[in-house]
């Protein structure tokens, strides 16, 4: 072919054509047609056209396409034909849009290419434009186009929209139903599959084989065995059964037996087996998490000369997660490689998202950069990957390197993206998500719908998420699932409640995972009659046999005190885990049983039941010696579970409680040193009043660039307020307001109670009055402050200001006031006090009696602190009475001091104490007689009184030293 040939025809350039066999050739006859004058030629143009497409040169078609300044419809149709053909849905969408702009018409043959390639990208916005030129056009009643749009709202997740469009058309064929079968399917929407199905009947249509291929996946994932089965001899009575669809959809729908006997009778009934029927076996076994049938089963097939092909990777490689063993994806990775698929998309991605969740992120990244073709589930799987490997940065940068790549995130993506947003509690970057859905038109997505409502719920925004779920067009299971679990979480028990009976109501069946977040709502007494329904509904659907309900009705009923109930259903068990010892340990423990608690853990070591973190957990505060810890802390080694953050913080607790340091600093040193170690090896140094060395261990966790919490904070100020350094808690207040702490009110309420303790409650009033919120705790810290300065009208003067804004003082609060009141000697405002506290309905406490008797007795009202005794509810304690035998002794009173002195010897016989004061306060009235005899009674029980020290002296010997 020469270029200086003359085209004198259009029959010579056909024949050209004819004759074209390469690229080259092509590009020879492009320059032809422009040199002539014949690119306005339609009929040569539309076989040049076909001829570019034939040979594989779509570049070449494109562009010659491009150069025709008035295309007609026929030339539109067959580009955007052949384009969508080969997949390249952004040109049809390219070539659409530029014909609109040079006013060429569209037809019934255009819209529904276009409709697809919508669909495909996800182009809602274009989507729904395309669909109003349809009506005005006059095309809506195509059936062809209206399935399209079905789909094509199917796809995106706009399913309300795709059901509207059945409903107005005044006759629906079957190929629509179908494709609204196919969306409702896609999006797991299964109630509505059927609901359609019905609709089928209802309509006089007789379901083919695309709709029992769309209705029997449903079949299997709602477990309707039954339906399945019926669908299945309706294909053999249609006789369709044959289809190579068809079989590998009843052998997934068998393989929800348990021991997929059904699915693999099914599977040897096929007397010749393709690659697809063996490709479904597979995955039913990787299904079901058996990872080395699946094996097998590839080895078989292998074995029977059948090619395994990208699909059976795909199916056998996801066996690897479950079997959770490296070499075993690698083989796989080998024999990929072997049959010449590395190349393939498809295969390369279920590589990647094995790796992914077997920990090995590095060679995940090494394939999914090595892929020339990056697909959106590719990418989808990578974002996922980061995030299931706590990678959650890493997972947002993934996420936006996939746009700037040109890839449309889809409602997949989003929910990856959520959950990292939830890790991070990134909650402006989930709004952010949740905006992106919305402009994109894949809001209305169920999975993503419920991961929106997740995202909410985790990051404490229940009223979001409240608020989302009201608009969602479609809920699920897991939607009310999602929100009641959030509610728990949230502790909105009455909201939980209300969604859980409202469930009910709307006919949502309530399945395992509705029961499990539902119960832990009952937690106390006064719940149990409503626990007790749920274990009676439990009973009704055929779940009694469940152990993680059962488990979970332990805890309910051990919870709300019904420890026999939680007893004799773990005894009925015929099965157990350690999720149910752990259960019945909790509840006896919980309940200050100790000892039954301890019996239930021996009987689990002698069933050869391995504790484990949880366990521990509960048994350590049990341990009342240092050797039952010692032996906790040796199992906890041995069984590699000490690593674990909670039983480490539990460990150092637990040696602190037994005045270990050594032991709790050697698990400090040792142990993974993350925030809460940090903070539960400061407070231990609290706690032994070590307070230089928790300054001392704040300082060094400063240091590190470990960030601190609140709890951190609250430590440090308690440390300040033992150490009792002014200089010290300024500096203390300035690390707070500069990191933004001032802002918590337990932090605030400790910066008060820190400064009145050192001296300064000019500052403390400051802190006090700066407050923008007081609760009950901020008043009852600013009380006890002006009581520690011996300011008792201060102290007063807060209290009323407190009943005055409308906040209620509790028991803690009324304990300070009548403190405050004894050490100022206001006796008549502590009687006012007391008898506010009866009037507030609050029954008055020991405590409450003691400080009342105490400040009585300071002001020598000896006589009305002797009656408060004797009018006690209860027996008063040895504390209260000393406390009157001391104001005795002061103020002289011997007739009362020798009634409470005889109390305290019956009460406490061998303590030298009242004795002691006693004698005293008759050596005071100058009744030595009896003084004498008080002695002698007390040298005949040989009681001796403990001697004193001074510690100044120890000090000044210290020094000398």
């Amino acid at each position: 072919m020469h270029n200086s040939f003359n085209l004198k025809s259009s029959y010579n350039f056909s024949n050209l054509l004819n004759l074209c066999k390469n690229t080259n050739h092509l590009k020879s006859l492009k320059a032809l047609l422009i040199v002539n004058g014949l690119i306005q030629h339609k009929l040569l143009l539309g076989q040049f056209l076909k001829s570019s497409f034939n040979l594989g040169a779509v570049d070449i078609a494109i562009s010659t396409f491009n150069k025709i300044k008035k295309p007609s419809l026929f030339l539109q149709n067959l580009m955007i034909r052949s384009l969508s053909k080969n997949g390249l849905h952004e040109h049809v969408l390219s070539v659409y849009k530029t014909c609109r702009v040079s006013n060429c018409p569209s037809d019934d043959f255009t819209f529904p290419f276009v409709i697809k390639g919508c669909s495909v990208l996800g182009a809602f916005r274009i989507g729904k434009e395309i669909h109003c030129v349809v009506l005005r056009n006059g095309y809506e009643q195509n059936v062809v186009i209206e399935t399209t749009l079905i789909d094509f709202y199917g796809k995106i997740g706009c399913l309300g929209s795709a059901r509207i469009l059945i409903d107005r058309s005044p006759q629906p064929d079957l190929v629509s139903l179908n494709a609204l079968i196919s969306c409702y399917s896609l999006h797991a929407i299964d109630e509505e599959v059927f609901g359609v199905f019905k609709l089928i009947f209802l309509v006089g249509l007789k379901p083919n084989l695309s709709t029992l291929a769309s209705v029997i996946p449903v079949c299997t994932r709602l477990g309707c065995l039954d339906t399945g089965k019926s669908l299945h001899g309706f294909a053999i009575k249609s006789g369709v059964l044959a289809n190579e669809f068809l079989v590998p959809a009843l052998i997934s729908m068998y393989a929800r037996d348990a021991c997929l006997s059904s699915a693999r009778n099914m599977f040897e009934d096929v007397k010749k087996k393709n690659v697809v029927v063996w490709n479904a076996m597979i995955s039913a076994y990787t299904q079901k998490n058996m990872a080395f049938e699946a094996y097998e089963m590839f080895q078989e097939m292998l074995r029977a000369d059948v090619q395994p092909n990208s699909i059976t990777f795909v199916s056998v490689i996801p066996s690897c997660e479950v079997a959770g063993i490296i070499w075993y994806g690698e083989s796989f990775h080998a024999w990929v490689i072997k049959q010449c698929l590395e190349n393939q998309v498809s295969v390369l991605t279920a590589l990647v998202s094995m790796y992914a969740k077997l920990g090995e992120m590095d060679k995940a990244e090494h394939l999914f950069d090595r892929m020339s073709n990056r697909s959106l589930l590719s990418w989808n799987v990578m974002v996922s990957g980061y995030v299931c490997n706590g990678l959650w940065d890493t997972s947002l940068a993934a996420f936006c390197e996939m746009q700037l790549g040109g890839f449309r995130p889809d409602a997949v993506s989003v929910v990856s993206v959520l959950s990292a947003c939830s890790k991070l509690e990134a909650v402006l970057l989930g709004k952010s998500a949740h905006a992106f859905s919305i402009r994109k038109g894949i809001d209305s997505n169920p999975n993503l719908s419920n991961a929106l409502l997740a995202f909410y719920s985790g990051c404490g925004h229940l009223t979001s998420s409240l608020k989302l779920f009201h608009k969602m067009d479609t809920r699920n299971t897991v939607s009310w699932n999602t929100l009641i679990s959030g509610c728990v979480y949230s502790g909105e028990v009455e909201k939980a409640f209300d969604l859980g009976r409202r469930m009910q109501k709307e006919g949502v069946t309530l399945d395992l995972v509705t029961l499990i977040s539902v119960l832990p709502v009952y937690c106390d007494r006064e719940n149990l009659s409503h626990g007790m329904t749920i274990h009676g509904y439990v009973i009704k659907l055929g779940f009694a046999s469940v152990v993680y309900l059962v488990n979970a009705l332990i805890s309910m009923y051990c919870k709300c005190g019904d420890l026999d109930a939680g007893r004799l259903l773990f005894e009925a068990m015929s099965e157990r885990c350690i999720v149910s010892w752990n259960a019945l340990i909790t509840g006896y423990r919980h309940h200050n049983l100790q000892n039954k608690a301890l019996i239930f853990f021996h009987q689990m070591l002698e069933k050869d039941q391995r504790p484990n973190s949880v366990t521990l957990l509960n048994v350590l505060p049990m341990c009342y010696s240092h050797l039952q810890s010692m032996s906790i802390h040796a199992f906890a080694i041995r069984t590699g579970i000490l690593q674990e953050t909670p039983l480490l913080t539990s460990l150092i607790c637990t040696y602190a409680r037994f005045e270990n340091m050594n032991s709790c600093l050697s698990l400090f040193e040792t142990g993974i040193k993350d925030l809460s170690v940090w903070n539960a090896i400061i407070s231990v140094h609290i706690q032994t009043k070590y307070p230089e060395k928790a300054v001392s261990l704040c300082y060094d966790l400063f240091q590190m660039g470990l960030q601190p919490d609140h709890i951190t904070v609250l430590s440090l100020i308690s440390a300040c307020a033992q150490l009792n350094f002014l200089n010290l808690a300024h500096s203390v207040m300035a690390y707070v307001i500069r990191k933004g702490f001032e802002k918590d009110a337990a932090v605030s309420n400790s910066l008060i109670d820190l400064y009145a303790r050192c001296g300064d409650i000019f500052t403390a009033k400051k802190l006090f009055e700066g407050l923008l919120e007081k609760d009950a705790v901020s008043w009852s810290v600013m009380i006890n402050g002006y009581c520690l300065h011996g300011d008792g009208e201060a102290a007063l003067e807060i209290f009323s200001q407190m009943q005055l804004s409308g906040v209620r003082p509790n028991v803690n609060v009324f304990s300070t006031i009548l403190s405050a009141c004894s050490h100022s000697g206001l006796v008549e405002q502590g009687w006012l006090v007391f008898n506010s506290m009866v009037e507030n309905g609050i029954s008055p406490s020991l405590e409450h009696y003691a400080c009342l008797v105490d400040l009585l007795g300071r002001a020598a009202h000896l006589n009305e602190a002797y009656d408060v005794v004797k009018q006690l509810p209860c027996k008063p304690s040895v504390s209260l009475l000393e406390s009157l035998l001391g104001a005795c002794r002061v103020h002289g009173n011997v007739e009362i001091g020798e009634k409470i002195s005889w109390m305290l010897f019956e009460m406490d016989p061998e303590n030298p104490g009242p004795y002691v004061m006693l004698s005293n306060i008759y050596a005071a009235a100058g009744r030595w007689t009896d003084a004498d005899k008080v002695r002698t009674n007390m040298d005949g029980r040989q009681l001796r009184k403990v001697a004193g020290c001074s510690l100044l002296l120890r000090d000044e010997c210290d020094n000398e030293w």
